[in-house]
């Protein structure tokens, strides 16, 4: 009892001397969680490019988003506020949700790089017809799905796929990015196969993303 006499105590103090703080914690609607996410992004590219800095940022995209014509207005609406360079951003989708949505996702698409932005077909090669995606979806860059990189060092059917698609990336003008690199071997058969770029625990873990611009 004496010690929470002496608890009670020590708080009657602090409130007297006004030495509290209030916490607080946010509650995010899972409803516009993609509208939150785009116009935080935005923000940033234009915090960096008034920093001096031209900051490309990729921002990854649910499958529910893409049927949503107020998350592109929003997107524009951002951009034409923030007064940015429309091809900084690049928007991610994956490729599960862009074939279950084709033809919604192909409006979205078309309408973002209308603008100027960037889009990525993300977990390229996951899916099933995914050729057939690549013929009939507007996009800038090809993620190539990290179930053919893990492996890329010790196996040769991944590293015939991932030429495969660097190939076709190539002749199509679009550049290719390897997820889920994980060491320098990695790196070195990406370099040689003619990947533009890698994504991983090696390059990087994730981390927020104020101290990663620090770094």
């Amino acid at each position: 009892m004496s010690s929470r006499l002496a608890e009670a105590e020590r708080i009657r103090h602090a409130l007297e001397e006004d030495r509290l703080l209030l916490y607080g914690q946010p509650i995010l609607d899972l409803g516009t969680l993609d509208g939150w996410v785009v116009r935080k992004a935005i923000a940033l590219i234009a915090e960096q490019v008034r920093a001096g800095r031209r900051l490309r940022l990729h921002v990854n995209l649910s499958g529910k988003s893409i049927g949503d014509a107020t998350l592109v207005a929003l997107a524009e609406q951002a951009l034409t506020d923030a007064g940015i360079d429309p091809t900084l951003p690049v928007f991610e989708l994956t490729e599960t949700a862009a074939i279950a949505n084709i033809e919604e996702a192909k409006r979205f698409a078309t309408r973002l790089r209308g603008r100027g932005c960037g889009f990525a077909l993300d977990d390229f090669g996951a899916g099933f017809g995914s050729f057939y995606y690549i013929k009939n979806f507007p996009f800038d860059y090809l993620k190539i799905d990290g179930a053919f990189i893990r492996g890329l060092g010790t196996s040769r059917m991944d590293q015939l796929v991932v030429r495969a698609i660097v190939d076709i990336a190539k002749g199509l003008g679009k550049k290719t990015v390897a997820e889920f690199v994980g060491d320098a071997e990695a790196i070195r058969l990406l370099r040689e196969i003619g990947v533009d770029c890698a994504q991983g625990y090696h390059i990087g873990r994730p981390r927020p993303v104020a101290g990663l611009l620090d770094a």
